[in-house]
This record gives C-alpha cells, sequence and structure tokens, in this order.
C-alpha cells in the first residue's frame, strides 16, 4: 500500500517516467545517481532533472561525495517516505476542498446546457447572452445537474478513504521513526555511560599512581630519617 501512494506522489509531481525511481530507492539507502541513471536507461542530467524535481518537495533527500579518482562530486539519493506521504496526504486534502467547493455550486445554483455544442454556463453567464449559446447560436436548456452531483459526491468519498488509508501510513512510519530515535537516544546514553564510566576508571588509576608515589615518598623519607 504504502509503496503505491509514494507512487502517485512521484508521477504527480515528475511524470509517470519517474514512478521507476520508487522501485530503485524504495527501502533502501544513499543509491549513486549513475547507477539509477543506467537503470531507468537515461542520461545523468535526464535523471537528474527528475531526482531534483522531487528533491524540491522534499521527497527525496541526498548526500554528496567527492570521486577521489575522478575528483568529481557524486549524489546519493534516498526516498523520504514521511515527506513523500505527507505531500499525497495535503494534495488529495486541497482535491476534496475543491470538490466540495464544487459541489456546492452544483446544488445551489443552476446551469445552463447547449443541447447542439455541449456548452454549460451558470445563470449569470446565460443571463448575459441573453440565454444563447455564444458558441453555436443555439437556446439554453436548463441542466440536470443530478449525475454530476452524484458522480463528485463518489470522488469525494472516493479520495476521503484514501485519505484515511494515507493517515494511518504516516501514523504507522512515525511509530518507526519513533523507535528509531529511541534506539539512538539509548545509543547515546550508553555510549555517555561508558564514556563516563572510562573517565572514572582513568581519573581512580591516576589517584591511586599519586597516592602509590605519595605512599613511596613517605616511605624514602621515613627509611633516610631512621638512618641518620
Amino acid at each position: 500500500m504504502q509503496i503505491n501512494f509514494i507512487k502517485r506522489v512521484v508521477e504527480n509531481t515528475a511524470g509517470p517516467e519517474a514512478i521507476k525511481i520508487v522501485d530503485l530507492l524504495y527501502n533502501k539507502k544513499d543509491i549513486n545517481e549513475f547507477l539509477i541513471a543506467k537503470k531507468l536507461g537515461l542520461t545523468i542530467n535526464q535523471t537528474r532533472n527528475l531526482l531534483y524535481r522531487l528533491s524540491h518537495l522534499g521527497i527525496l533527500t541526498s548526500i554528496r561525495k567527492k570521486d577521489k579518482r575522478k575528483g568529481w562530486y557524486i549524489y546519493f539519493w534516498t526516498f523520504n517516505i514521511m515527506k513523500s506521504l505527507e505531500v499525497l496526504e495535503q494534495t488529495w486534502n486541497n482535491e476534496i476542498i475543491n470538490l466540495k467547493n464544487d459541489l456546492a455550486k452544483k446544488q445551489t445554483q443552476r446551469f445552463y446546457k447547449c443541447k447542439l455544442c455541449g456548452r454549460e454556463v451558470n445563470e449569470e453567464n446565460a443571463l448575459i447572452t441573453n440565454f444563447t449559446c455564444s458558441e453555436c447560436g443555439e437556446v439554453y436548456g436548463l441542466a440536470d445537474n443530478t449525475p454530476l452531483i452524484e458522480e463528485t459526491k463518489k470522488k469525494i468519498e472516493k479520495l476521503n478513504r484514501g485519505l484515511e488509508s494515507i493517515r494511518s501510513e504516516i501514523r504507522q512510519e512515525q511509530q518507526k521513526l519513533d523507535k528509531k530515535l529511541l534506539k539512538t537516544i539509548k545509543k547515546e546514553k550508553i555510549k555517555k555511560s561508558l564514556e563516563r564510566r572510562a573517565k572514572m576508571k582513568t581519573k581512580a588509576k591516576m589517584l591511586s599512581r599519586e597516592k602509590n608515589k605519595k605512599t613511596k615518598t613517605k616511605s624514602k623519607k621515613k627509611l633516610k630519617k631512621k638512618k641518620t
């Protein structure tokens, strides 16, 4: 399910030719851009153009490394799954808002349609042309918007179902990120704890050495006093 959502985002952003990028990068990390170009069968410039269009929205992230042998920089790409899902969520949410506005107009306004050429206008524009089609001169008839209203409702319902699925994926992805963050925090805590222990051991050793030195010095002084 998740990969299909990401493919939709990529297609909406960079066109159908970019969908293959999802299969190449999904659940992978830091993929060489020249390898991507080879797999896509495109030039490096064509590939970079697609990658940059996706990175502009934060869908892809990259790191840059210098090729020691050739001296130029190579980019390595990774999908930002969370950002991809958020972009699609926002896109579909905007579509739902537009469809609801369109539905409200269809339910509250009257529209007129030309039977000859199919041109449809609202009542205001129909009044301007005296209810005559400006394209072919045919008289407008009152349009029955019932089929369009039902179709728009179905589109809204479908998008709402999709939106719920996306939000479920976002919650799951956030849980994964939270777990990774907790692991990182735990590792950092363990690392700091080990560093503190190492410092304490080093300090204890130094104190022990200092104590031994002082003890030896005192012993030497006592021996000198006895001899004298």
